[in-house]
């Protein structure tokens, strides 16, 4: 086995793969994007947004510990909303439909999923069944993807207000809330490695699942890249 101190190196590693270096990523934090662009990406995610808590359910539906589940269930609050549903209690899919709004997306096309790409259904699909069909502790693991998130989000706080002034600011709240949330999932989906890769084969599975749930990400912007072309014919524009 490798000691737990160079299995997490390993694992963090693997940010070499996050989506954050994809192209279509960088583009759009580099404000090189047309609005009818920024308004896919937002219609997309929300497809993966809207899936969140069903992954995390699915999560729970298989897990016995009934203290995980406790600690487990936060993420699926977070996303569907808790208390009185309202403002931040309503939780991050109602935030990411404020950023739908405030980037001009019409909020019955963000809700039907008007806009969703095949290849971006097929892989949250995906990554929603992987999680009902293996272990609690596997599923989990799949969510260390939360350990390269921060980085993200703070880039495009920082850069979208200049980049691209006709957002509303507050659409995107949703990038705010997530940077505590994140280090919060990511000290609980390293707690659950620790516990469960207790052999080099389940550190190796562990580091699989991790460049899986990598890939599902990549693939979704695959996706949005090739279905929104910068050449688009305007009438097929969000």
């Amino acid at each position: 086995m490798w000691t737990f101190e160079e299995f997490e190196s390993r694992l963090r590693a693997c940010e070499s793969r996050y989506h954050i270096h994809h192209r279509f990523n960088q583009r759009l934090n580099l404000g090189e994007l047309q609005p009818f662009q920024v308004r896919a990406w937002v219609a997309n995610r929300f497809y993966y947004q809207v899936n969140i808590p069903r992954k995390d359910a699915a999560v729970m539906s298989n897990c016995d510990d009934r203290a995980e589940r406790r600690r487990w269930i936060l993420r699926m609050l977070d996303h569907d909303g808790h208390g009185d549903f309202e403002g931040d209690a309503a939780g991050g899919i109602e935030a990411w439909a404020r950023l739908g709004e405030a980037v001009g997306l019409d909020p019955a096309d963000l809700w039907s999923h008007r806009h969703v790409q095949p290849g971006v259904r097929f892989a949250v699909d995906a990554y929603v069944n992987f999680a009902r069909q293996q272990s609690w502790q596997e599923a989990a693991i799949s969510s260390l993807t939360e350990m390269f998130a921060p980085k993200i989000h703070a880039d495009r706080l920082a850069a979208w207000p200049v980049l691209y002034p006709w957002i509303d600011i507050e659409g995107l709240a949703y990038f705010r809330s997530r940077i505590p949330l994140a280090t919060r999932d990511v000290e609980h989906g390293l707690d659950v490695a620790r516990r469960w890769c207790t052999t080099r084969s389940r550190q190796e599975r562990a580091l699989a699942i991790l460049r899986f749930k990598l890939d599902i990400l990549w693939s979704m912007l695959d996706a949005i890249e090739r279905g929104f072309p910068d050449d688009m014919p305007l009438a097929q524009r969000p």
